[in-house]
Parts: C-alpha cells; sequence; structure tokens
C-alpha cells in the first residue's frame, strides 16, 4: 500500500492525509510502525503564515464529528465569538523612536524561564487530530521552550507524553473528582513523570447537554490518564460509556475547601483555572493557589460569561502581586498575547490553535503554531516600543479599551 494510495482514500473519506494513520491503523498497523506520521504532512503547510490558514485547513479536512467537537462552544456560541471579538476591541498605543534592537520575549512562571510569553492550555482527545496526539505537542512545546498543560481528558498516558519530551516544562490539569482517589491517582502520576504543577479546573460542575450531544458520535472517547484507575472501578461496558466516567468523577457538591485539600496532598503548585471574577480569585489567593488562569473553558462551559481578556483586569487588580496570573481563550495573533501582557497577564495560553496545527501536520503543524505566535509577539514588542516583558507592564495605557478613543469625537 503506497502513500498516494492511502492519501488517495484520506480524499475519498474526506478525512485529512494526516488522520489516515489512525484511522488506517488497525487495518494497516504494518504501515504504520513502518512510516513516520509526517510522511502525510499536507504539502500547503508550508505556505501557511497565520493561524487563521490553519484552522480553515483543518476545519475543512476533520470529520464533522470531531470537527464539532473541538470547534463549538456552549449555548448559542456568543461567548465563543465574544472571546476573540474582545480582543478586536483593544487598542495599542505605541510607543516610537525607542531602541528595540535587543529584544527579549522570554519570561519566567512558577519560577522557571520559558522562551515566551506563549504555553499551551489544556485540550482533550488530540489522537482526534493526529495519531501522535498528545506526544506531538509535548514535543513542539519542548522545541519551542514553553509550557504544555496536559489535558485530564488526554488521549495519551501521562507517563508516554512525559517520556516523549523528558526535558519539557509539562503541567498536569485535573479536577477535584467525586471520589478523590481519582484526584490523586491523577497528581501522583503527574508527581511521578516530572510534571511542574498541578491545574485544578474549577468551572465544570456539570457536562453541557449540546457537549453531550456531540460527544455520542465521538469514536474513542475513555481518557488514558484514568484508565488505570476506572479499571478497578468500572465494568468493561462502563469504560465504552464516556458520559457515565464523567459523571463518576464530576463532584457538584465542592466548595473552595476543596482547593485546600489538593494543596495539602502534593507539593507542586496549584494553578487554579476557570476564574473570571474578583471574588473568586481572591478566594482562590486564600485557599492557597500559586496562580490563577483567567478561562472560561473555551466558551465551552457557559454561555453568557465575559471573554477572559475582559476578565483578566479586575482579577489582576484584586490579586495584585499576591499570585501570578495568566488568561487562555480567543488568543490567535502575536498582538492579542502582548494586550493581554499589557493589561497585566503573566502568560498567556492557546488551546485550539495548537488542534488545527496538529490536524495539519502533527508535530510539524504544531510547531508551526509556535513558531509564527512567536515570530508575531517579537514583531509587535518591536512595533509598540518594549524590548521585553518588563517594559509592557511598566507602560501605562499602552493597551486600551476602544472606548479611550470615543472621547475625541
Amino acid at each position: 500500500m503506497t502513500t498516494s494510495i492511502l492519501n488517495t482514500w484520506a480524499h475519498r473519506m474526506h478525512f485529512s492525509p494526516m488522520l489516515n494513520v489512525y484511522f488506517c491503523s488497525k487495518q494497516f498497523h504494518t504501515l504504520v510502525k513502518i512510516r513516520r506520521p509526517e510522511i502525510f504532512c499536507t504539502p500547503m503547510m508550508d505556505s501557511f503564515r497565520r493561524l487563521d490558514e490553519f484552522e480553515n485547513h483543518a476545519v475543512s479536512v476533520l470529520p464533522p464529528s470531531i470537527r464539532d467537537y473541538y470547534v463549538n462552544g456552549a449555548g448559542e456560541g456568543h461567548t465563543l465569538k465574544i472571546n476573540r471579538e474582545a480582543f478586536r476591541r483593544l487598542r495599542i498605543r505605541p510607543r516610537l523612536l525607542r531602541n528595540v534592537s535587543n529584544r527579549d520575549v522570554s519570561t519566567t512562571v512558577l519560577g522557571q524561564k520559558v522562551s515566551m510569553p506563549l504555553g499551551v492550555s489544556p485540550t482533550g482527545k488530540q489522537r482526534l487530530a493526529h495519531p501522535s496526539a498528545e506526544c506531538a505537542t509535548a514535543k513542539a512545546t519542548e522545541s519551542a521552550e514553553t509550557v504544555f498543560i496536559l489535558s485530564a481528558f488526554s488521549s495519551t498516558r501521562i507517563q508516554e507524553v512525559a517520556k516523549a519530551a523528558p526535558k519539557g516544562i509539562m503541567w498536569m490539569q485535573t479536577m477535584l473528582h467525586s471520589d478523590r482517589d481519582c484526584t490523586l491517582h491523577c497528581v501522583r502520576r503527574a508527581e511521578e513523570a516530572g510534571f511542574k504543577a498541578i491545574v485544578l479546573t474549577i468551572d465544570n460542575a456539570v457536562l453541557p447537554k449540546n457537549k453531550a450531544h456531540i460527544l455520542d458520535d465521538i469514536p474513542d472517547l475513555s481518557t488514558a490518564v484514568y484508565e488505570d484507575y476506572f479499571l478497578t472501578k468500572m465494568t468493561a461496558e462502563e469504560m465504552g460509556n464516556v458520559h457515565l466516567q464523567i459523571r463518576k468523577i464530576i463532584d457538584q457538591s465542592l466548595t473552595w475547601e476543596a482547593v485546600e485539600w489538593m494543596t495539602s496532598v502534593t507539593k507542586l503548585p496549584i494553578v487554579v483555572k476557570g476564574v473570571l471574577t474578583s471574588e473568586d480569585a481572591l478566594l482562590a489567593v486564600k485557599h492557597g493557589a500559586s496562580a490563577i488562569l483567567v478561562s472560561n473553558h473555551g466558551a465551552r462551559q457557559l454561555d453568557g460569561t465575559p471573554a477572559p481578556i475582559e476578565a483578566l483586569p479586575e482579577i489582576v487588580k484584586a490579586v495584585g502581586d499576591k499570585v501570578e496570573v495568566y488568561v487562555d481563550g480567543g488568543v490567535r495573533q502575536g498582538i492579542d498575547v502582548f494586550k493581554a501582557l499589557a493589561i497585566g497577564a503573566r502568560m498567556v495560553f492557546i488551546g485550539r490553535p495548537m488542534l488545527w496545527g496538529l490536524a495539519c501536520g502533527g508535530e510539524e503543524g504544531a510547531r508551526a503554531v509556535l513558531e509564527i505566535m512567536r515570530r508575531e509577539i517579537d514583531e509587535t514588542f518591536a512595533l509598540a516600543g518594549c524590548s521585553n516583558v518588563e517594559q509592557i507592564s511598566r507602560d501605562k495605557d499602552l493597551v486600551v479599551h476602544e472606548s479611550y478613543y470615543s472621547r475625541l469625537l
């Protein structure tokens, strides 16, 4: 079976050539073991210069059920649109005739240096985008020398991801489950694998109906992270029921005291993810959070919430320098990263764009996404008159809301 035949088969079946290995793996097992997935990279990827080009191509080739799983937001999708539109409402007030010949876009998070103020948010089931899945993303972020947050719903085991990128800066996402042993299982595996932080997602009290409906059409949604744990708790039939798995681990009775419990069972720093208000930010600090990731879960949980970039100012103001503050949601360009830094974020994260990179070219696609963002971040620093991250934070009103200019009309 030749590569050209596989590519033709994929085209006729409306699958990305990068997805051939996954969907053909059982039938063409020998071929998969011999050939690297990278040989199926889409040729046009080399010409992509913006993240929306990756998105447009990935959306056009992914099977509808997988595309919907990745693309859709909660409810009518209002917040999903707002996440991106909110960045467009911010204006950069560039400072000119500054010496920007020696720029440095690196920063530190939780005391560790990263090459740029951009990391990768947790996104589940990456094998649906590419057979190399989370291992490819881990390798790409390792190469980029930045943070990769592994999803609690990863399609790859924690140990496998750690082995794929042994020098990577990796954090582990988890939730406070109804069975605390389930949470501990995830935390201990992350500790053993050398992960540097635990990202505690707190905005998922229930599984929204629209997400549950989409999950019905997705193959192989069992989570590798909890597989060993579930094997001791569930029957084979239950293991294949993703809704049952999710119901078993979601705890709707949780309070902030549970965050304190989390800090008591691990020495790793706890990043609380999902905060959108100053009130909850202060509670996170009070109960032991080391950092806050301002996020609305990619607009996949509750429609009608503010965009994270809209919530960022009040949270930064509330916590001051008590903890580091990060943000994700709607970030698609280097200028978005710059805007978030100017408002007070220490670090910015992207989620879906990495899936588009994976779908277009596996590890190489993921690397390309990060390199494009790095180039845009550096370019924005130069054009806005900033040589480093510290200078951005010192400049007052470097980024303002568009209403700032309404006084001139």
